[in-house]
């Protein structure tokens, strides 16, 4: 495999990694002082179901390319004006509700596109 190919096939899997692993920092705001640790545990576990989500999407991508691809470009497009709606009413701000897309949302789009661009290179080569 040449070394253009594997970065290409490596990158999107380390990206998609990565951004899985920021998405799943949101969860530590499960533990609040004063609350049952019980209670606290079943919490972060709730707040962590979309990065399972998103680790099952990746194991679908690592095998399946195309599909995987197609489906983190669907995040990153369908997740991006629910995010950005919700922190603009939070915060009333277009300009960081922009920049939390950036750091949230369009990693995954960008994981997409990379996971369909390697699945077509791998098929062309």
């Amino acid at each position: 495999m040449k070394k253009s190919n594997k970065v290409l096939y490596w990158s999107p899997r380390v990206l998609a990694i990565l951004a899985t692993l920021f998405v799943s920092l949101f969860a530590l705001d499960a533990f609040q002082p004063g609350e049952p640790i019980a209670q606290q545990l079943a919490h972060f576990f709730v707040h962590l179901i979309p990065s399972f989500l998103l680790l099952a999407v990746l194991l679908l991508a690592w095998k399946r390319e195309l599909a995987g691809g197609i489906i983190f470009a669907l995040i990153g497009l369908v997740t991006s004006p629910l995010v950005f709606m919700h922190n603009y009413r939070m915060n009333n701000s277009i300009g960081m509700s922009l920049l939390i897309i950036l750091m949230i949302t369009i990693p995954f789009l960008v994981v997409g596109g990379l996971f369909i661009l390697s699945h077509f290179r791998r098929r062309t080569s």
